[in-house]
């Protein structure tokens, strides 16, 4: 009996260590990988405004002769004319005057006197 108990002694350990074997797992392993992406705000935008005044005077000076003729407007209308264009601008010398203004006298916008007179076969404004 001796050796009979040997035998199944022997068989139980074996079947021991198959068993414990057999329930020994491997312990699992989570790796988690993330990637962030950060967006810059935007720089803050600049404006300057920049407010400019500016003034401007106007001398009227009143002619010293009435101006003859139906065709120009008399008065100090337009800086220091006293017959403007129809345009209402001052005449120059060498402009063709208007069949009102023939033999009239009046300015420049610089103040020169103008008359109008017939010369070359034209009437035209001329300095007086």
């Amino acid at each position: 009996m001796s050796a009979c108990g040997s035998d199944t002694g022997s068989s139980n350990k074996s079947a021991t260590t198959t068993a414990a074997a057999a329930k020994v797992r491997p312990t699992p392993t989570v790796t988690i990988t993330t990637t962030v992406t950060a967006t810059p705000e935007p720089a803050p935008t600049v404006t300057a405004t920049k407010t400019v005044k500016v003034k401007i005077t106007v001398t009227a000076k009143a002619a010293s002769g009435s101006g003859s003729g139906g065709g120009g407007s008399s008065g100090t209308s337009v800086g220091t004319c006293s017959i403007t264009s129809n345009a209402g601008n001052c005449y120059a010398a060498g402009q063709f005057c208007r069949n009102g203004d023939h033999g009239a006298s009046t300015t420049t916008a610089s103040g020169s006197r103008i008359k109008c007179v017939y010369r070359s076969n034209a009437w035209r404004w001329t300095y007086s």
